[in-house]
């Protein structure tokens, strides 16, 4: 009488160097430490005393919801010079990302304009948005550390506004930021700053921003 129970399959052995898969691989990879949860800046700790106390009285706001705040920070490099030589491009993206404490996007032409040997997709600068921690540690180190290192400063245009609450400057030297080595920088370029802000008009912004200790000319 043949025998009717069946065996059960041997299982397969993984053979030996073979890169795991799946959840063994999350498991193997080493973890990345994460950032804590618990961080304050310093300039949204004045914002939250300070500043919004100062606006509310200035302005007559009767909910606290009606204090404009900064919504984001964009940073911008154009390259002109990455037309002829990519690592320029290159080199500037890492060098901005070294300033604003995240990695920067290489920005691409739309069209091709052939005045300037441009062609579409071809890369002609940097850029990078910050937001909450990272906006406020940024604006705090551009206030009290890059702006006073500017050669003959003299205080912002206070007309840079574009009468929606939005602020844009222009920093003609990258080095004055502290994370550039001035030793190590083969190239100097220009940075543009738009500080984005929820005001309803620039009379507000420049108040906001003025709480903020933005040195505007008089």
């Amino acid at each position: 009488m043949a025998d009717t129970q069946q065996t059960a399959a041997p299982k397969k052995q993984k053979p030996q160097g073979a890169a795991p898969k799946g959840k063994e691989a999350a498991e193997a990879k080493p973890k990345q430490p994460r950032e804590r949860s618990d961080y304050v800046s310093r300039l949204k700790t004045h914002f939250e005393q300070v500043v919004r106390g100062e606006l509310t009285k200035q302005f007559g706001y009767s909910n606290r919801m009606q204090v404009p705040a900064i919504t984001k920070v964009v940073l911008n490099m154009g390259i002109g010079e990455g037309v002829a030589d990519r690592k320029k491009v290159e080199s500037a993206a890492a060098d901005l990302s070294l300033i604003a404490g995240q990695k920067a996007v290489i920005t691409k032409a739309r069209k091709s304009i052939a005045t300037y040997k441009l062609r579409d997709g071809q890369p002609i600068g940097c850029k990078v948005t910050l937001r909450k921690a990272r906006m406020y540690d940024f604006l705090d180190r551009l206030v009290n550390i890059a702006l006073p290192r500017i050669r003959d400063f003299r205080g912002l245009n206070p007309k840079s506004f574009d009468g929606r609450g939005n602020y844009t400057m222009g920093v003609k030297e990258h080095i004055v930021f502290p994370e550039i080595d001035f030793d190590k920088a083969t190239d100097i370029w220009g940075l543009d700053i738009t500080v984005c802000t929820s005001a309803r008009n620039d009379q507000e912004a420049r108040a906001l921003l003025s709480a903020f200790n933005f040195p505007f000319r008089q």
